[in-house]
């Protein structure tokens, strides 16, 4: 039997009509965008399409569409760029704890170049507290760089509210959409950020392609030399076949956002209820309503969640922590959300996307259920 497939927050597959769009220029449209011939304007006006979608959908300007390899890339181009483009100014960069390494370790890399992180914690919830994020800004403060929803509990951060902060201070604000894309509403002057990134395999485009989103007027330190390739920011020749996959895949969530949400939701809320029903003390993670319409992310008590995915042989999902003989790895985010060890050691995150059923669900609960049963302390 083909495995359920419960790990959406780590990568998706790709649309079908995300491939047909990309085909055209497997096959046929090779012409390099540089190009003033017809096969490098064939190719342009492909990634100028795409450039305008991906702004359609999130209320933006075309021209404030930059495109990258990949969220990783996008958040070391938003933090670097904004830090060395800034330090004349200040050196004091403000993050929380639960953020992504492609955060966390960019700002690590940063502090052994002189600059200081605040990591601010976060409550139960894993909610970052804005007033806490007030109290941390010094005359120093160049950069905020808080996610919009957390990858492993889903937890959805007061970017709007954190973001006014960092206006009224004439700070920069960047956050990381990577996972908010795709499953609730992301437009850029809503948020007030001057930075997004984005990463195409987490909504359904290819791996290997992204964006950073950048407010008019801000500026950022080159990340990579070359040519004046998008607008003079990223140099490299552009990456056309996954743009437009790119593009094609921001319309589809531009025109179908809502149909999207609703059905995460209708197999998440499916998914934790027979969940609970076969384990009442089962503990779930995340703010009860302030989260991802598609992440699941539960912890069964005194269960080792690296042995229970071993039992899972036809439910792929990710265990938040790794049991070994001598202690207990917790991810950061439990452990910044202070999770009691007996329940952390058996978390596990279930997520879903468009393509997941009511069958997948009903069959997963079986399979997980059995899973769990023998592993749980009598």
């Amino acid at each position: 039997m083909k495995p359920i497939y419960l790990d959406y927050n780590a990568t998706t597959p790709i649309d079908p009509r995300v491939a047909e769009a990309m085909l055209p220029f497997i096959h046929e449209h090779f012409g390099n965008p540089s190009s003033a011939h017809v096969y490098g304007v064939t190719a342009r006006k492909a990634v100028e399409k795409a450039r305008g979608q991906i702004a359609a959908m999130l209320h933006a300007e075309s021209e404030q569409i930059i495109f990258t390899s990949g969220g990783s890339e996008s958040n070391n181009y938003a933090i670097k760029g904004a830090a060395w483009a800034r330090r004349h100014r200040g050196n004091h960069i403000i993050t929380s704890a639960v953020e992504h390494p492609a955060v966390l370790e960019v700002c690590r890399y940063l502090e052994g170049r002189g600059f200081v992180v605040t990591y601010l914690p976060v409550d139960g919830h894993g909610l970052v507290d804005p007033q806490q994020v007030e109290q941390a800004v010094t005359e120093q403060t160049i950069l905020i760089t808080i996610m919009h929803a957390n990858n492993e509990v889903g937890t959805i951060e007061p970017i709007e509210e954190i973001a006014g902060i960092a206006r009224r201070h004439g700070i920069l604000m960047h956050t990381d959409a990577a996972q908010a894309i795709g499953k609730i509403p992301v437009r850029v002057d809503d948020l007030g950020v001057d930075l997004l990134s984005i990463a195409g395999h987490k909504l359904y485009a290819p791996k290997g392609v992204g964006v950073l989103y950048v407010r008019t007027g801000v500026d950022l330190e080159k990340l990579i030399h070359g040519a004046n390739h998008e607008m003079n920011r990223r140099a490299g020749t552009e990456n056309v076949i996954e743009i437009v996959g790119l593009g094609e895949a921001c319309a589809m969530i531009h025109e179908h956002l809502d149909t999207y949400r609703g059905h995460m939701r209708t197999m998440r809320d499916r998914l934790e209820l027979g969940l609970l029903e076969a384990f009442p003390r089962l503990r779930i993670n995340g703010h009860p309503t302030k989260r991802l319409p598609n992440t699941a992310n539960v912890s069964f008590r005194g269960v080792q969640a690296n042995r229970l995915l071993s039992q899972l042989e036809s439910v792929a999902a990710s265990a938040g922590a790794a049991c070994h003989s001598d202690h207990v790895a917790l991810s950061s985010v439990l452990e910044a959300m202070r999770v009691p060890l007996e329940y952390a050691m058996g978390t596990v995150r279930f997520s879903v996307g468009r393509f997941t059923t009511t069958q997948e669900i009903d069959g997963a609960i079986q399979e997980i259920v059995r899973g769990v049963t023998p592993l749980s302390p009598q």
